[in-house]
């Protein structure tokens, strides 16, 4: 897997370099210390992960992000900063990165940079927390946007499939689902399975996601 890392402090990206390369299966093609700097190595290396820091002068992570994902769609880029800040994360989901992770975390970093190149879609502990607060923010600042009791239809699910996948989207865990909807624990591990199954999803992060991105409507 090749990476390319974007940090303004050469020191970080140092280090950043050398905890990937501590992976015998990454390695890191380049770094560069602006947006600009992120743009011109993306279109140089096409990484399989480019992993960005946020805040730089000039054009910032989420600026090199949108305009590389403007050519590059596909493009996996995976966040990183100190600030678990609210405005960045909606801008973060806006535009489609992949993830958005503390670097203070630094044992999470490599294994968020294998999920992502996975498929994976990664927030960090205290991110997730805070996504359905965001999203319901970003939604009824957008425009009048409602969860849709049909959105579901499109992706065959049913509705309790649908409630379940909500309530993973509130955070709950399987005791409190099946709590909530009168189920057995393992029927709700059961479900949720099933529906990661039809989603072609990995985990409860991207149903959480799913959720949010898809079935809002």
């Amino acid at each position: 897997m090749n990476v390319v890392i974007i940090d303004d402090d050469q020191l970080v990206a140092l280090s950043l370099q050398t905890i990937l390369e501590a992976c015998d299966d990454i390695q890191v093609s380049a770094t560069g210390g602006s947006g600009a700097d992120a743009i011109r190595l993306y279109e140089e290396y096409q990484p399989d992960v480019l992993l960005m820091d946020i805040r730089m002068e000039n054009i910032n992570g989420l600026e090199a992000s949108e305009t590389i994902m403007a050519s590059h769609p596909d493009a996996r880029i995976l966040l990183l900063t100190t600030f678990s800040d609210d405005e960045y994360i909606i801008k973060a989901l806006s535009i489609g990165a992949k993830g958005y992770i503390l670097k203070q975390n630094f044992e999470s970093i490599a294994p968020a940079v294998k999920a992502v190149y996975n498929g994976q879609t990664v927030f960090g502990d205290e991110i997730v927390g805070k996504l359905p607060d965001l999203i319901g923010h970003m939604d009824t600042t957008s425009s009048d946007v409602q969860p849709s009791p049909f959105a579901g239809m499109e992706y065959e699910l049913s509705s309790k499939e649908m409630n379940i996948i909500r309530l993973v989207a509130d955070g709950l865990n399987n005791k409190e689902i099946a709590s909530s909807l009168y189920l057995s624990e393992g029927t709700v591990r059961n479900y949720i399975s099933s529906i990661l199954d039809k989603l072609q999803l990995r985990d409860r992060t991207q149903l959480a996601c799913f959720y949010y991105k898809k079935l809002f409507r």
